[in-house]
């Protein structure tokens, strides 16, 4: 919806940014666009992203459309090899079998799945590589849409055998994480997700922010996301114990209503925001490789889910689900 809005030259470079992410995520989760597995994969799938990326950002024919495309607009926007390998680094996260253990762990993941791509689509949309500003906000931005994903996605991303609230809440909370979905937790999951709304809403107002920074189209188009993913935070925040038992989202008209809420917004100038709890320097320092949490894995192998959880109607992949790509 808010994509429409951009001018035909910028939504055509997001599209070829999308078509990379896209690619990429299917190749790390052996699928075709979230779907069936992608039977081209073989070998070490982050290896392949990392090589057929390289050969694309060095102007050199991959064989594969969707990394030709970013090799396009990067060298129409400048677009980095550094901003590209933050985004892989989320890959490799997944790739490791990792979850988070505290709140800086899945801002960690959050940044690298959402926020990095939030640097990538500010560079799209016209922004100087160099203006740090500005890309910091845009990084807190899509932290931000990252985090209600989550929020939403909970049920869902613990079907598929994941979770994504770091590991030292559940703790607090007495919620084991292999019990997680049990009726006898859910008010406490539901606080927890509420604490995790919170979160997002710091980096939202943090995001918007930034907007006006970017021409008017470009900033009604971020501005209209932005507010569709913060309803879908709030619906999730309002619903508690309940958002639970359905996948929140927002109709048709409740995005028109956005878009021109987005409108008016670009009008205004902006707001001064409390700062996020980490900045985007801050999070990309954060240790490269951490440490597995102890116990079982909650990022299951295909296969390893039992016969109840194992169910096609309730259960999706990350991709599908829109925990990285929303």
């Amino acid at each position: 919806m808010a994509s429409r809005l951009f001018d035909r030259r910028t939504r055509e470079r997001v599209w070829l940014l999308y078509a990379w992410c896209r690619a990429c995520d299917d190749l790390a989760d052996g699928q075709d666009h979230g779907g069936a597995p992608n039977t081209r994969a073989h070998g070490d799938p982050l290896a392949t992203i990392r090589d057929l990326t390289a050969r694309a950002l060095r102007g050199e024919p991959t064989g594969e459309p969707a990394f030709d495309a970013l090799g396009v607009v990067a060298a129409e926007t400048g677009l980095t090899a550094s901003m590209a390998e933050d985004v892989i680094a989320g890959f490799a996260l997944d790739a490791a079998g990792w979850r988070p253990r505290g709140e800086a762990d899945t801002l960690r993941y959050c940044y690298h799945v959402a926020g990095a791509v939030g640097v990538m689509m500010a560079v799209v949309m016209g922004i100087d590589p160099t203006d740090e500003q500005t890309l910091d906000r845009a990084c807190d931005l899509g932290i931000a849409f990252q985090l209600a994903n989550i929020a939403r996605d909970v049920a869902e991303d613990h079907a598929a055998g994941r979770c994504y609230l770091p590991g030292q809440w559940l703790d607090e909370a007495g919620i084991p994480a292999a019990e997680l979905m049990l009726p006898r937790h859910r008010e406490a999951l539901a606080a927890l997700i509420r604490r995790l709304c919170g979160l997002e809403r710091r980096y939202e107002a943090s995001g918007r922010s930034g907007a006006h920074a970017l021409p008017l189209r470009q900033r009604w188009a971020v501005l209209s996301a932005a507010g569709i993913y913060g309803a879908i935070a709030r619906a999730v925040e309002r619903g508690g114990a309940k958002a639970l038992e359905a996948r929140v989202s927002t109709g048709a008209a409740a995005k028109l209503g956005f878009v021109a809420r987005g409108l008016v917004e670009s009008g205004r100038a902006p707001r001064f925001t409390q700062p996020p709890v980490f900045s985007r320097r801050e999070i990309s320092s954060f240790p490269a490789c951490p440490e597995l949490v102890e116990g079982p894995p909650l990022f299951l192998k295909p296969g390893a889910m039992s016969k109840e959880e194992d169910n096609p109607s309730t259960t999706s992949g990350r991709a599908a689900s829109g925990s990285r790509i929303g």
